[in-house]
């Protein structure tokens, strides 16, 4: 038999309750599939996250993940989401704030110790610089990594690999090499126009008469 309580509360009242608990800190608050969103100043990020934690009705003592988000056509590109749980009430809901390559973000290590990790990451991943974490380093790329691989500017391939050289008896840097190019074919489909059949389409049906041969398939270009 099911449990009488709900997997999760309701979302009825949070919008309010934060409003009042937050005031001007908060920019906006809006429910968005079944979740609320709250976008707060960035340089009110720390005092609002102490607010969501101890005011009672909202009570959100968990900090469970900080991510971050790539916006290029904004002037603030960078968008901060802390995502944070009320173990009393059974209730989740997104924190927002944005930044750019420049403006750091207040530090909430303060409040959760585990911060320092979170923050670390998104600084590795996207550059967003956090103001009061006390070892603001890389954390998931590799030593002397140049650039952050999160952003939407960054090629998917990177700019360097590194492989263990047996000659040299150690792990080096190298510019990216692909194995092979990304293929770009040439040869138009048949409905477009094509002067031959593709290699393959001759077993499906007959030539027709004065039509081309099929091209053999080492004789398309690669």
């Amino acid at each position: 038999m099911g449990s009488p309580h709900p997997r999760f509360t309701s979302n009825e009242g949070v919008i309010e309750r934060v409003r009042t608990a937050l005031g001007d800190r908060l920019i906006d608050a809006l429910e968005h599939v079944g979740e609320i969103k709250l976008i707060v100043k960035r340089e009110a990020i720390a005092d609002a996250l102490r607010l969501l934690r101890d005011t009672p009705g909202l009570e959100y003592q968990q900090l469970m993940e900080i991510a971050g988000v790539d916006h290029p056509d904004r002037e603030e590109r960078f968008e901060v989401v802390y995502c944070m749980l009320s173990l009393t009430r059974n209730h989740r809901l997104h924190v927002h704030v944005a930044t750019d390559e420049e403006k750091p973000v207040p530090s909430v290590t303060a409040l959760w110790p585990v911060a320092g990790w979170l923050e670390r990451e998104v600084y590795d991943l996207y550059g967003v610089l956090f103001d009061g974490n006390p070892d603001l380093r890389r954390i998931i790329t590799d030593y002397g990594f140049q650039g952050h691989p999160l952003r939407k500017d960054f090629p998917m391939t990177g700019y360097v690999e590194l492989r263990y050289s047996e000659a040299d008896k150690r792990v080096v840097y190298e510019p990216v090499k692909l194995a092979q190019d990304f293929r770009t074919f040439e040869f138009l489909s048949p409905w477009e126009g094509a002067k031959y059949v593709l290699p393959g389409d001759e077993k499906a049906s007959p030539q027709a008469p004065g039509a081309p041969s099929p091209v053999k398939a080492d004789e398309v270009k690669k």
